[in-house]
Formats: C-alpha cells, sequence, structure tokens
C-alpha cells in the first residue's frame, strides 16, 4: 500500500502532471464554457432542431392547405364544416361529442 502511494506520489509531484490535471480541472468544471454547460447547450440545441423540423413540416402542411382552399371549392367547403360547423340552409348538423372530451372540459 505504502508503495503504490509513493509511486502515485511521485507522479504527482510531476509538473507537466500537475499542469495537465489543472488544466482538465479547469476545462471540465471552472471556465465558462465547461464541459457540463456544453453537454447542456447540446441537449437544449438538439430540442430546438426537433422543434425547427416541426414547424417546418407544419408550414409546408399550411401552405398546401392555403393553395388548396384557394382553389378546390370542395375542399373550402369541407374545411369549413369541419372546423367552424358550418352548413347549408337546408340541413341539419348533429355533433357526436365523445365521453373522454367532455371529462377534459370538467
Amino acid at each position: 500500500m505504502k508503495k503504490i502511494f509513493l509511486k502515485i506520489w511521485s507522479i504527482l509531484k510531476n509538473y507537466y502532471v500537475l499542469a495537465a490535471l489543472a488544466f482538465i480541472v479547469w476545462v471540465g468544471f471552472l471556465d465558462t464554457d465547461n464541459l457540463v454547460s456544453q453537454l447542456a447547450q447540446r441537449k437544449e440545441m438538439n430540442g430546438l432542431l426537433e422543434q425547427k423540423k416541426f414547424y417546418t413540416e407544419e408550414i409546408q402542411n399550411m401552405k398546401k392547405l392555403s393553395e388548396a382552399l384557394k382553389t378546390d371549392r370542395e375542399t373550402m367547403e369541407r374545411y369549413g364544416r369541419e372546423n367552424y360547423q358550418m352548413k347549408k340552409k337546408n340541413e341539419d348538423v348533429y355533433m357526436i361529442v365523445s365521453q373522454d372530451s367532455v371529462k377534459g372540459k370538467i
């Protein structure tokens, strides 16, 4: 045990080893751009890239829907019926509400 301790102590007395350990501690934990904050920033960046991908796809879908609503009368009628509960003069509309949606509003 004593021999191992002396061997470790002799290695740690070397100035190059001390400088390297100090540098690792400084970069790993004490610096403003330390490894811990870099990992947190990378995790946040990955989340933001996923959001960017989602919103880019949503924009493309909205552009397609907008173009379809401008050009196709049937699509415009279907969209109005589904989203705004519009109806023609001579028809009755019945809305079927599920139990799950009612429980969520209470």
